[in-house]
């Protein structure tokens, strides 16, 4: 018995099958455009301090430099800058450092400007025998919120932590503080904090301070 021959493909359908090879592997090839990576970092531009101290602190890569502590939080911030020692470790020893709020503007009074304003006698009887007096004092240099100087500036007051409200005014590069204090090297980041340096001890000064500015640097 002969078997029936196979059917003949018809000549339209064979030519449209040899078009569709090349269409069906273009598109394998081409695909979707890449997706763009998830995690790729965002640039973020490096934190920019003013004033006429900062080209005295750490830039660049050195430690301690802005971008730097930007991650830290504020109380290792405040040990990075060299020239906030002396209002640091009275954060520490007040106890001032453990009540800081989650978000603060820290007004720091550089080492000079502890040193104009109490002996080293006179300073270190403070942080020895007269904690309260030592925590009002500190609570004049905060501020609760993160607020960069020029937002101080444009509001024209701060309410401090001790309940006092100063006023805040531009001149030129720095900003004015009450009648006594100038940023020297404002607006240092730190995770929920903002540093601004300044060149004098604000708030109620003890009787202890006498301004004869003998301390050690």
């Amino acid at each position: 018995m002969s078997h029936p021959a196979t059917p003949p493909r018809h000549p339209r359908l064979r030519a449209l099958g040899l078009l569709l090879v090349p269409t069906l592997l273009l598109a394998a090839c081409t695909g979707s455009p890449a997706t763009p990576r998830a995690d790729t970092a965002p640039v973020t531009a490096a934190p920019q301090v003013t004033g006429p101290l900062c080209a005295a602190l750490p830039t660049g890569t050195e430690p301690g430099n802005p971008s730097f502590l930007a991650g830290q939080p504020v109380e290792a911030a405040l040990r990075w800058i060299p020239t906030l020692t002396t209002f640091e470790a009275a954060l520490r020893a007040s106890g001032v450092r453990t009540d800081l709020p989650a978000g603060v503007t820290v007004l720091a009074p550089s080492d000079d400007a502890f040193a104009a304003t109490f002996s080293e006698d006179n300073w270190d009887d403070l942080m020895t025998h007269h904690t309260d007096q030592l925590r009002t004092l500190l609570k004049a240099h905060l501020i609760t919120g993160t607020h960069p100087i020029g937002d101080l500036t444009t509001a024209g007051t701060a309410t401090t932590l001790d309940g006092v409200t100063v006023t805040v005014t531009r001149t030129g590069p720095t900003a004015r503080l009450g009648d006594r204090a100038d940023t020297v090297c404002a607006d240092y980041q730190a995770t929920n904090a903002r540093i601004h340096i300044i060149n004098a001890v604000l708030g109620p000064l003890p009787v202890t301070a006498d301004g004869t500015g003998h301390r050690a640097h």
